[in-house]
């Protein structure tokens, strides 16, 4: 036998295929796979920025109402005095980002309670409801204004939409609980500012009331509209006596 028979490559047929070559992927499978990738990409983007928003600023803000509550709490007691003349609205602003008052309202919650936070920036509203400073003190003549989240960073006012006349947003400070009973609610333009004013929604108008004024987003998870709860101070209640029976109730 020949010996180079064996080493011999064997011949090929005209129907053989080279084994070697890769058939090429037609484009638009390629295109549509680069395109797969990247739709993959975005949604697990936009999933984690969803859990950022609805939760992981939860946590911040849970934290931060914490340590808000501890602080103003500390204020709480023993309850001062009440002087002969009557329980004074609170006069002093707080500095920026300090506790203004505790906020209790069934309407949005049997267990709802939050600090209030002085200042309405995105600082102070990560931490909590927020009062609008140069706006009354609670007690005080005028617009006590108060804005909060809608969905993220805990969301304090999620259901706004579920205040009534009639229902109670109670405030509490180390002078007094402060019941401001709703009268009404509204969705505003976000350029529509007259419903913070002093006299809401009356420019130059001194005021001779005691009201409270809520705002938040609307509709939820956007920012085109504003909520406004408005409501009026129907109790005072020293804290030396009993807590106000609408803590209980929710009805002013």
């Amino acid at each position: 036998m020949d010996a180079t028979a064996d080493s011999a490559p064997a011949a090929t047929t005209a129907g053989d295929k080279t084994p070697n070559r890769r058939r090429r992927r037609p484009l638009w499978a390629s295109t549509l796979g680069v395109v797969g990738e990247l739709l993959i990409t975005a949604g697990v983007l936009v999933l984690l920025l969803v859990v950022y928003e609805l939760y992981i600023t939860g946590i911040y803000t849970r934290a931060e109402q914490h340590k808000l509550k501890k602080q103003i709490e500390a204020t709480f007691t023993p309850p001062p005095a009440v002087p002969s003349t009557g329980i004074p609205p609170v006069e002093t602003e707080p500095a920026v980002g300090q506790p203004v008052a505790i906020m209790y309202a069934k309407a949005l919650g049997d267990t709802w309670k939050w600090a209030v936070v002085e200042g309405v920036d995105a600082d102070q509203l990560a931490k909590g409801p927020g009062h609008y400073p140069k706006t009354a003190m609670p007690g005080g003549v005028g617009n006590f204004v108060v804005s909060g989240h809608r969905t993220t960073h805990g969301a304090p006012f999620f259901h706004a939409d579920s205040f009534k006349p009639g229902d109670a947003i109670v405030v509490e400070t180390a002078q007094a609980w402060y019941v401001y009973k709703v009268t009404s609610s509204s969705v505003v333009s976000p350029h529509q500012v007259s419903v913070i004013l002093p006299v809401p929604d009356q420019p130059g108008v001194d005021p001779t009331q005691k009201l409270i004024t809520l705002t938040t987003c609307n509709p939820r998870y956007s920012a085109s509209q504003r909520m406004i709860i408005h409501g009026e101070l129907s109790e005072t209640d020293p804290k030396t006596g009993p807590a106000p029976v609408a803590l209980t109730t929710g009805v002013a």
